[in-house]
C-alpha cells in the first residue's frame, strides 16, 4: 500500500536553519536517518531563512536550484530534514518532478523497515495511514474531481472521498487488533506484578546502547547496530542477579527528537511497558556531543506518554571512547543518580549489577522458615510471589523453608495470616530458624 525508497536510491538531503530553536533541526543526525532508510545521499542542499516558505518550504529561487541538481544527477528522492505540509510536498513534487519525503515520513519509513512482530507492523500502518490520510491528493489528481458526462456520471462519490473511506475503514481495523494483542500485553504485566518480579526498562536516544548493553546484561542476541532505530520491537528477558534474585529487562524503542506524534500514539501500548516499570534506565551515549540535548528530548517522550514519575537512573555509555574509569555518582542524600559504564567493553557492568540489588532488595529478608501442615496456605502464598529459595519436609510433616522476602512484603503476610513478627523477624536479621505458630 505504501511506497518506499529502494535501497541505494539516489537523494538529495535538504536542510534547513531557521531562527526558532523549538524547529531546529541536527543535520548529522538527519543523514544517519538517510542512511538508515537505505538511502544514498548524492548531495546535501543547506540554506537559511527566517521562517518558511508558504509554498516551497525553501523558497522558489532555492527550489530552481535543486531542480537543477536533480536533473544534473539523475536524482530518485528530495529528502527535507522537517515536517512539510501536505500542500508543500504536494508542489515541491510537482517542480521536482520526483518523490519528496518529509522527516516525518522518512522516520515511518524507517519504522516500516524495523517493524519484526505482528504488533510492531500493525503499529507503523497505524502511523503510516494516519500520515498518510492528510496527503491523500499527493500525485492524485484524478481524485479531484467527479467524473461527468453522458454515461460517466458517479453516484455522487467522488474517488478521494471513497479512498478515505477505505482508509478509515482499514485503520478500524488494525485498531481491533491491536486491542487484542494490548489485552494480551497486559495478561503478562498482570503475571509479572503478580509474581512480583521488578521490572526495568531501558529508554534513552537512538544509537546510545540500550541494545548492547541489553545483550551483555541478559546475554541476548537482540538486534544492535550502529543505526538509528536498530531496535523497534520491545524485548524482555529475565536477569539473574544473585542469591536467586532475578528482574525482567525490557529493550525499548529509541527516542528521537521531535519524535512524530503519530508514533508515539501508535506505539502507546509499546511504551507502556516504560510507563509501568519499576526502574528506568536512562542509557545516554557520554561521548556525544549533544547528550544534554538528547536528554531533554528522552525526558520529553517520557512526559508524554506518562512516564516521567518513574525512577530513573541515568546510564553514562561508551565511556570506552573517552577513557573514564567506570564509576557510581549519588546525590546528597545517597541514591544512586549515574553510573558510568561501557557495554561494549563490559567495563562497570559489575558496579550496574549491585546497584539494582541494593535498590531491589536492600530491605530485605533472607532466612528460615518452619510451618506446620496446618499453614500450608502460607506456605503457597510464599510461592505466589516468589519467596521460596528451597524447602525441606522434616519428620514431623513440617516445611523447612529457605525464604528471600521484602520486609514490607512479609509484614504484609504476617498480618493477613495472623502470624506474630517477633516470630518472622527475629533479631538480628540473619539467615535463622523460624517457627511460625
Amino acid at each position: 500500500m505504501f511506497e518506499r525508497p529502494g535501497i541505494g536510491e539516489r537523494a538529495i538531503l535538504v536542510h534547513m536553519d531557521l531562527n526558532d530553536e523549538h524547529r531546529r533541526e541536527n543535520l548529522n543526525e538527519f543523514k544517519e536517518l538517510a542512511t538508515s532508510a537505505g538511502a544514498s545521499v548524492v548531495d546535501v542542499v543547506t540554506t537559511r531563512r527566517y521562517s518558511p516558505d508558504p509554498k516551497y518550504f525553501i523558497g522558489r529561487g532555492k527550489a530552481d536550484e535543486i531542480l537543477q541538481l536533480i536533473e544534473a544527477n539523475q536524482i530518485d528522492l528530495v529528502l527535507f530534514n522537517h515536517a512539510l505540509s501536505p500542500s508543500q510536498e504536494r508542489n515541491l513534487e510537482g517542480l521536482f518532478k520526483c518523490r519528496v519525503l518529509d522527516r516525518t515520513g522518512l522516520i515511518l519509513d524507517i519504522f516500516a523497515q524495523r517493524a519484526r512482530t505482528f504488533e510492531g507492523k500493525l503499529q507503523v500502518e497505524l502511523a503510516q495511514l494516519k500520515h498518510l490520510s492528510t496527503r491523500l491528493i499527493r500525485g492524485w489528481t484524478h481524485l479531484e474531481r467527479q467524473k461527468g458526462g453522458i454515461g460517466l456520471r458517479g453516484p455522487g462519490e467522488t474517488q478521494l472521498e471513497t479512498d478515505r473511506r477505505l482508509l478509515g475503514q482499514r485503520m478500524k481495523q488494525i485498531n481491533k487488533r491491536l486491542t487484542k494483542v494490548r489485552k494480551q500485553r497486559e495478561q503478562g504485566r498482570q503475571a509479572r506484578q503478580k509474581a512480583e518480579v521488578p521490572t526495568i526498562a531501558l529508554v534513552g536516544y537512538t544509537n546510545a546502547g540500550k541494545s548492547t548493553l541489553f545483550n551483555m546484561l541478559t546475554e541476548s542476541d537482540v538486534y544492535a547496530q550502529d543505526q538509528l532505530f536498530a531496535t523497534l520491537d520491545p524485548t524482555l528477558r529475565r536477569l539473574e542477579l544473585n542469591d536467586g534474585q532475578s528482574v525482567i529487562m525490557a529493550d525499548t524503542v529509541g527516542f528521537i527528537r521531535h519524535l512524530p506524534h503519530d508514533l508515539v500514539e501508535a506505539f502507546r501500548s509499546t511504551l507502556q511497558e516504560t510507563e509501568q516499570a519499576h526502574l528506568l534506565l536512562h542509557i545516554i551515549d557520554a561521548a556525544d556531543e549533544l547528550r544534554l540535548d538528547n536528554i531533554d528530548a528522552v525526558d520529553g517522550v517520557l512526559k508524554e506518554i506518562g512516564a516521567d514519575e518513574v525512577p530513573q537512573i541515568q546510564i553514562m555509555n561508551k565511556i570506552d571512547l573517552l577513557e573514564v574509569e567506570p564509576r557510581v555518582e549519588t546525590s546528597d542524600e545517597g541514591k544512586v543518580t549515574r553510573i558510568w559504564l561501557s557495554a561494549e567493553t563490559g567495563a562497570g557492568l559489575d558496579l550496574l549489577k549491585q546497584v539494582l540489588v541494593d535498590y531491589f532488595w536492600q530491605d530485605q529478608v533472607i532466612g528460615h522458615l518452619c510451618l506446620s501442615p496446618q499453614q500450608s496456605r502460607v506456605r503457597a502464598l510464599l510461592y505466589d510471589i516468589n519467596a521460596v529459595q528451597s524447602e525441606e519436609v522434616d519428620a514431623s510433616g513440617n516445611y523447612l523453608l529457605q525464604i528471600n522476602i521484602a520486609r514490607r512484603d512479609l509484614l504484609q503476610l504476617a498480618s493477613r495470616e495472623n502470624i506474630p513478627q517477633n516470630v518472622l523477624f527475629p533479631e538480628p536479621l540473619q539467615p535463622s530458624l523460624v517457627h511460625a505458630s
